[in-house]
């Protein structure tokens, strides 16, 4: 029965989950691997807040108990590249039991930790488990959903992620008003555990199978460059390591550039690990790139307005949550409008707009002071997550949907790869600038009060002009791509019928659905 409908997939017909799509309604199976996506990635800021915590009752420093998250992401960044082959050998619900299981099975051992120890193991086996779960929702998302609702579609994948790590210090936040941090832990348990049963007695494999061999060398290259990375840029905000992290930072991209030779040779006469054919695609390349400055920028306000309300307002942990809760709500809620709003226009009356509301967003924070009215700061955290609401849907679907179907589990691989180094960057990056204005207006007298609010207004401000070069790449995306399939290859096309004039213009700006289409068929026949 598998076989069946994996070949009615492959020939362009629709399964009972993606006939539902068609009729305007989400799929099952998106739906349940959207809920399950939130609730694992929701974990990967959920310990933000803990840290205190976490030295009191562990006898730890704080460098040691900050690696609950850096392992967390240093574990996705790892695995996540091993991913687009996994999926393609894996049914759907296999990968979906593997992924979960593993999940649960670190989330207990960090609920029962004896030492610290322990728990780092328990966070490092949940960040492998979380690690399939978003690939595995994008790719099993573009084989059922038809290319006319993706992106009301793709609005709900934006909740899982995005709004989940947004919500991850409100969320912990609440918790540890009311218990300890093991309490994080608890509560995830049987939310996950119901989740998972759910979804196996509901959940059914879509796609087919590709058997295939893997190249080990590629697997340990992978881990070491982008976890080298990752882990090096979490080094750089800390200015007695900064020479460490950047000297881990060059090796991990030297790594990194020798995975990727490894990849182009693979590519020609084996399998490759992560598929860089998906790089010829011109509308997926930029729209990764908005991607990961969308994401800088999200990830570096997500680090520096904590630190303001706290350390400059002296606000708590619960109320810097419930303060900054209302931008990540509204990020989710308009998921589904922004969705489908695509499905009718097209990406550019979006992402271009959310764009601005970016730079604006980050622009508008460099004006912070002691005594900024919290009403202003709520409205612009707002700002910001609503105009990332109007970006992130539409590249996600633009990007993917300019892949050809046997290229969506490595695509779907290097977009997850691409989300964990910039959110490494974005950290690095703001926490860098931060301290380094801070500390040379320390040493000239300044204040230490002013001095941080100095360092963080400068910042935003770095921030703020990243999401200019946003703007930038966001007016040469295509308004959409034409269809999915072998007859789309990212051919970019206009909402409605375009004149023959414009979509050879898209066609010709893209420049990818040429020779890049030509090559990935010939390679693959």
């Amino acid at each position: 029965m598998r076989a069946v409908r994996a070949a009615i997939a492959k020939r362009g017909g629709r399964s009972g989950a993606a006939e539902t799509a068609e009729g305007g309604r989400t799929p099952t199976v998106v739906r349940l691997l959207v809920l399950a996506t939130f609730v694992v990635i929701l974990n990967e800021t959920i310990m933000i807040n803990a840290i205190p915590r976490l030295m009191e009752d562990m006898h730890v420093t704080e460098q040691a108990a900050q690696w609950v998250s850096t392992a967390f992401m240093l574990t996705m960044a790892a695995v996540i590249p091993v991913t687009g082959w996994f999926l393609q050998r894996v049914t759907t619900r296999r990968a979906y039991a593997l992924a979960m299981g593993t999940f649960l099975t670190g989330t207990l051992v960090a609920a029962v930790a004896p030492t610290f120890a322990v728990l780092l193991a328990g966070r490092i086996v949940q960040a492998a488990g979380t690690a399939v779960m978003m690939p595995l929702l994008m790719t099993t998302l573009m084989t059922v959903v038809p290319a006319e609702h993706r992106g009301k579609v793709m609005g709900q994948v934006t909740l899982a992620m995005s709004v989940a790590p947004a919500l991850g210090p409100t969320v912990s936040g609440v918790v540890l008003e009311v218990g300890s941090w093991r309490l994080l832990f608890v509560v995830v348990l049987p939310i996950a555990a119901a989740v998972t049963v759910f979804g196996l007695r509901r959940l059914e494999d879509v796609g087919e199978r590709e058997i295939s061999s893997i190249d080990w060398f590629s697997v340990v290259v992978a881990a070491l460059g982008f976890g080298g990375l990752v882990y090096g840029l979490s080094l750089v905000g800390e200015s007695d390591r900064r020479a460490l992290g950047i000297g881990v930072a060059v090796a991990g991209i030297a790594a990194i550039a020798v995975f990727a030779l490894r990849q182009l040779k693979l590519q020609r006469s084996g399998t490759p690990l992560m598929d860089l054919r998906t790089l010829v695609h011109g509308a997926f390349t930029r729209s990764l790139a908005v991607m990961a400055i969308g994401f800088l920028a999200m990830m570096g306000s997500m680090i520096l307005l904590p630190l303001y309300l706290q350390n400059v307002r002296g606000l708590s942990p619960l109320e810097t949550g419930l303060l900054v809760m209302p931008g990540g709500l509204a990020m989710g809620l308009l998921g589904p409008t922004v969705g489908r709003v695509f499905d009718r226009f097209g990406s550019r009356v979006l992402v271009v707009p959310g764009s601005a509301g970016v730079m604006l967003g980050l622009a508008g924070y460099t004006q912070i002071s002691t005594s900024t009215p919290y009403g202003q700061i709520l409205a612009l955290h707002v700002l910001l997550m609503v105009s990332l609401a109007a970006t992130f849907t539409p590249v996600f679907t633009l990007g993917m949907g300019a892949l050809p179907p046997h290229l969506y589990s490595h695509g779907s691989s290097i977009l997850g790869t691409l989300q964990q180094v910039a959110a490494a960057l974005g950290t690095a990056l703001v926490v860098t600038v931060m301290s380094a204005r801070a500390e040379g207006l320390a040493a000239d007298g300044v204040a230490p009060l002013d001095a941080e609010v100095s360092g963080m207004k400068l910042a935003f401000g770095t921030a703020a002009a990243l999401a200019a070069l946003m703007i930038v790449l966001a007016v040469t995306l295509p308004r959409r791509v034409a269809g999915t399939g072998d007859d789309a290859h990212g051919a970019d096309k206009d909402a409605g019928a375009p004149a023959a004039g414009d979509a050879a213009a898209d066609r010709e700006r893209d420049g990818d659905a040429g020779a890049g289409a030509v090559e990935d068929e010939r390679v693959s026949v």
